[in-house]
């Protein structure tokens, strides 16, 4: 299989402060032959001694990063082997940048969850992890990422222990288990400075037996079977008109197909107004299709001239989808400015933005005992919560398991217009006994 045909894998590091999450990104792309020569000549460079390469140069980009090294910013990289494209978010590992965090891991099929193995606290009788381990875990699994790796790092530094590989490893198992982490889970010990088990297997862990992280990356299942089985869901995102004073005149609806499949002739209704009819016409950016599936940009037209806006949804005619104005979900909080209950804010959905009312604070989640704050009453900056909410227009919505993308919203604050949440719906009866 070549690169160009294999599926794209999108993936973040993420971790504590520095367990290693740019110089572990650096080190892959260096040792998969993947740097253009003035990349390689600015590592040389930036090496204080010349013997090892500065590789988080590579990805801590701004200023800052370089002056404190920490990584503030979401830095993307691309590179490709014969097998699999990827897209790297390096995420940072500092508390004050969570939702940095949160923003990369959004789209992510995999995560790198680095745990620095000289930071691990041996004193008692089980290895304490770090609280950011914790919490980043804690947001994959809110995410609902499916591939996650645990690399332990900087193993170099205690003599490729394979004792105290087991104990961590064992220390994250239980801490899955907490948090109720439904994902394929994959434990690998590495040096991302020395490069052991980067893109080859390395010597110095011979009773480690499975593969090392670049041929692990290249096999990891990227699966779009969930979005496909479901049924069709086109949130409308803009109406195209040729000739408005035309009697023939051609209107179609733009969009993204969020779930399922279309064809021509499938019958189809419009939400939240429930009228129905035919789709007529596919088109995709190649031009006229008879079918399409979860994924794809499209311009669609129907057999009949129904009302349809931005912010209303064509779906499939047995979609389960109702309408609704009532919800609850589990919040990320970005603003500076904590939520306010009496503050005004709007929600934005697919491509529906509408006013919203939040009615309860259920709880906050105290990322170093992984339990809830039952009489919390604000959310502050990257906290995470569960909140109860109700919007001005009824939404056409799933729950944020059944599908990413149309469980998924964010809030706005009317005054500022700031983006000051990201948001996961959850079920009814989901909702009542969620726990992060």
């Amino acid at each position: 299989m070549t690169a160009t045909t294999a599926p794209l894998l999108r993936f973040i590091t993420a971790g504590s402060v520095d367990d290693g999450k740019s110089t572990l990104i650096g080190r892959l792309l260096y040792d998969s032959k993947t740097l253009l020569t003035d990349q390689i000549d600015k590592l040389n460079k930036a090496s204080e001694n010349g013997d090892t390469p500065d590789f988080a140069s590579l990805t801590d980009g701004l200023a800052a990063e370089r002056e404190q090294g920490i990584t503030i910013d979401v830095a993307y990289r691309y590179f490709a082997t014969p097998k699999r494209k990827f897209i790297i978010a390096d995420t940072p590992g500092h508390e004050q940048y969570t939702r940095n965090m949160v923003t990369g891991a959004s789209s992510a099929e995999a995560a790198i969850v680095l745990v620095d193995a000289t930071r691990v606290d041996f004193s008692g009788e089980e290895p304490v992890l770090l609280p950011q381990t914790k919490r980043h875990s804690a947001i994959l699994k809110l995410l609902g990422c499916p591939n996650i790796i645990v690399a332990v790092n900087k193993l170099d530094l205690l003599d490729f222990d394979e004792g105290k590989y087991q104990a961590i490893t064992a220390a994250y198992q239980k801490l899955a288990q907490q948090i109720g982490l439904n994902a394929d889970v994959h434990f690998l010990p590495i040096s991302a400075l020395k490069g052991d088990n980067i893109v080859n297997a390395s010597a110095q862990t011979p009773w480690y037996q499975g593969l090392p992280l670049l041929p692990l990356l290249e096999s990891l299942p990227v699966s779009r079977k969930d979005a496909l089985a479901q049924a069709a869901h086109f949130p409308v995102q803009r109406v195209a008109r040729q000739d408005g004073s035309s009697s023939d005149d051609f209107r179609g609806y733009q969009g993204r197909l969020e779930a399922g499949r279309l064809k021509v002739g499938d019958a189809v209704k419009v939400l939240p107004n429930g009228q129905t009819a035919k789709i007529a016409e596919i088109y995709n950016p190649n031009g006229k299709t008879d079918t399409a599936e979860a994924g794809e940009v499209l311009t669609i037209t129907l057999d009949t001239d129904i009302d349809i806006s931005r912010g209303n949804a064509i779906v499939a005619a047995d979609s389960p989808i109702e309408p609704s104005q009532q919800f609850q979900a589990a919040l990320c909080w970005f603003d500076d400015i904590p939520l306010n209950l009496r503050r005004k804010y709007l929600l934005k959905h697919t491509t529906q933005t509408t006013a919203v009312k939040i009615s309860e604070t259920a709880y906050v989640w105290d990322v170093n005992t992984l339990s809830q704050v039952q009489s919390a009453t604000e959310l502050k900056l990257n906290d995470i919560g569960h909140i109860s909410f109700k919007t001005q227009q009824p939404l056409n919505t799933t729950t944020y398991e059944q599908n990413q993308a149309t469980g998924a919203f964010i809030l706005i604050d009317e005054a500022t217009n700031h983006t000051v949440a990201a948001g996961m719906i959850r079920g009814g009866d989901e909702a009542g006994t969620f726990e992060i």
